[in-house]
């Protein structure tokens, strides 16, 4: 491969200057592919961006307490730079309504009650809208690695209480809420995250199920919840969905007309098995190189041959 001079930023946040470990190899694959890289905090004030003629976001999972800055940021480099993956898609997926996008294409996701704080729900109303039955989760609708996020039981008055407290807190700050049944399937089967490069498959990896009971406070000082991850080979139904969602992007978010350089599909099961769409990550993935032998390597050839 001919080496390239162009300058790259691995954009990342302040708590993980070096980037997250996971990224270490592929700053390497870059060096060795003559790539002029640099580890760069995207609200760093002191940075020209226009020093780097591409932008590729990586850890910069600080994002979710500032979503409408990191917006404006991702806008303001692409004055001056290529940003990787583009500004309109990272709009796009940094609130998860982008969910109702997708199941209004016809693509199966988590069931999904919406409250807006605009609706000024009192706890009467919010607590109308929780399942009668069995467990569900609330989260924001802006958020990662499960933060600001609880799981609570149905048939437990006090959890309920705690659910319409976490829902009204969040509402009362300016937040939308999602309301989600929890599907228990994933207690033993996990989440499947599948990888995707310019919009070809890549790789598969299981998450362990992260949520073990209502949110607490602490957590929400945490940067994320660590995952346990393992290697997985996607399933037929898994590949044949998470192929429809990729190729469902361009259709759904405004300004896309080609393949993305990255792209995950998170997908679980549901009470019959069947996989849906908790997620689809375009902002800021980890995409777990060291689960998947050679994924760095087609990694950082796809990146450097956008450069």
């Amino acid at each position: 491969m001919t080496p390239t001079t162009a300058r790259l930023a691995l954009a990342t946040c302040a708590e993980l200057p070096d980037l997250d470990p996971d990224d270490h190899a592929l700053r390497d694959a870059l060096a060795e592919r003559g790539v002029a890289i640099e580890a760069v905090v995207w609200d760093d004030p002191t940075i020209d961006w226009g020093t780097y003629t591409h932008v590729l976001i990586r850890s910069t999972w600080d994002y979710t307490e500032r979503p409408a800055q990191f917006a404006d940021w991702t806008r303001r480099v692409e004055r001056t730079s290529t940003l990787l993956n583009p500004a309109t898609v990272v709009g796009w997926n940094i609130d998860k309504q982008y969910l109702r996008d997708l199941e209004n294409a016809g693509l199966p996701i988590v069931p999904t009650i919406w409250l807006d704080p605009e609706r000024n729900f009192d706890s009467r109303a919010i607590h109308t809208r929780f399942p009668a039955f069995g467990d569900f989760v609330i989260k924001p609708t802006v958020s990662a690695g499960s933060r600001d996020t609880g799981r609570y039981n149905a048939g437990v008055t006090q959890q309920r209480s705690m659910a319409i407290t976490h829902a009204k807190n969040l509402l009362g700050v300016g937040r939308r809420v999602m309301i989600q049944r929890y599907l228990r399937n994933v207690d033993t089967t996990g989440e499947t995250g599948l990888v995707y490069v310019d919009g070809e498959f890549s790789h598969s990896v299981r998450k362990n199920a992260l949520l073990e009971g209502p949110y607490r406070v602490g957590l929400a000082d945490e940067l994320y919840r660590q995952e346990i991850m393992t290697a997985r080979e996607a399933n037929d139904a898994e590949r044949e969905l998470a192929d429809r969602v990729v190729a469902a992007l361009p259709d759904v978010i405004p300004g896309v007309d080609g393949p993305l350089l990255y792209t995950r599909v998170d997908l679980i099961p549901d009470d019959d098995g069947t996989p849906v769409v908790l997620e689809v990550e375009l902002t800021e993935p980890s995409l777990f190189f060291a689960h998947a032998e050679g994924s760095v390597q087609r990694f950082a050839d796809a990146v450097a041959a956008r450069l």
